[in-house]
């Protein structure tokens, strides 16, 4: 059975978290003290460490022996309701610890690991709050989330902050170079800059989609597989809607996005390749203002289809704005 790369090279220790040069230090030395470990929230994009970084310190502090029974990990977008927080959470919590195992600094406490914390409801997060107050001599919780903001302010108030940054350059190339050397896999000519493309500055969606090339393609990897396996939209169709928009021709725009949609490229997507592409050119005449008509247009569609509207009409509205832009810039 192929054991995922992500779980293979996930770090095994605090220090072993790629890029979180301010997190790993406060950690490692809050580690030293572990007697004194702070309730944690770490928040950022995903792919950058946060659940790696929390397993690492449950590995750390109770050793594989003490880890099954000192940590429970629960992902709170699958369990995140009030009943859950006052059953599972509350009764783990409140349950006595065992004995030390030695060569393990083995605190007094028990570990809750809370992934995806935001996606609790604001029920679930109160009553937490009476949980950690009651149960604080014996239990430490980890909360992890991407947006902070999502997180109630007396759960927040009451944890030591820590903001994951995203992976990007050389941090994220080192780590799928020291990957490739391992798997004996070789990275084809702008296979890496693809790659770093398309995962955004998550890691781990970076070597997923590296494990998922390699076992369609084999151990030399070109950057076209690359972008078939992440789903990424190539160059040449966000180029031909752009070119539609310049030609002055709605009926052009019909074409090319009909094109796209029928190729079965994602809506949310284009909209993505569209937005950097518009960014990114800053010399093809357009005005500040007519230029963030165009993102106010992106945005509208973009909240319109989490909404479930039509992937094609929503395009059409888009590129019919980028096309007003354009033209009345010629």
């Amino acid at each position: 059975m192929v054991q995922p790369w992500v779980d293979k090279y996930r770090p095994k220790s605090v220090s072993d978290v790629a890029h979180q040069e301010e997190v790993v230090q406060t950690l490692e030395k809050a580690l030293e003290g572990s007697a004194n470990l702070p309730h944690l929230l770490f928040y950022g994009p995903p792919g950058t460490g946060k659940t790696s970084a929390a397993l690492a310190i449950a590995r750390q502090l109770f050793g594989p022996e003490l880890v099954k029974t000192r940590v429970m990990e629960l992902n709170a977008s699958d369990e995140r309701g009030i009943g859950v927080v006052r059953n599972k959470i509350k009764g783990f919590a409140a349950g006595a610890v065992g004995s030390s195992v030695a060569g393990y600094p083995c605190p007094p406490f028990k570990l809750i690991i809370l992934d995806e914390a935001d996606s609790m409801t604001s029920d679930a997060q109160n009553a937490l709050r009476r949980t950690m107050e009651a149960h604080s001599k014996v239990t430490r919780f980890v909360f992890i989330c991407n947006y902070v903001s999502r997180i109630i302010e007396p759960l927040a108030s009451r944890c030591a902050k820590f903001r994951f940054k995203p992976l990007h350059g050389n941090i994220m190339t080192d780590r799928i170079n020291h990957i490739c050397t391992e798997e004996g896999v070789t990275m084809g000519s702008g296979s890496m800059e693809t790659l770093s493309k398309v995962s955004g500055g998550d890691l781990r969606r970076a070597i997923t989609t590296l494990q998922s090339a390699v076992r369609l393609q084999g151990p030399d990897v070109a950057p076209a597989t690359l972008l078939d396996v992440a789903g990424a939209v190539p160059d040449a169709v966000t180029s031909a809607v752009l070119s539609a928009c310049r030609s002055n021709s709605f009926a052009a725009i019909q074409t090319a996005i009909a094109d796209a949609i029928a190729e079965g490229w994602p809506a949310q997507a284009m909209l993505l390749e569209i937005q950097a592409a518009l960014l990114s050119n800053d010399d093809d005449g357009v005005s500040e203002s007519a230029r963030a008509g165009v993102l106010l247009a992106l945005a509208a569609a973009d909240k319109a289809l989490v909404d479930g509207a039509d992937e094609q009409l929503q395009l059409l509205n888009v590129a019919s704005a980028t096309q007003k832009a354009l033209c009345a810039s010629a």
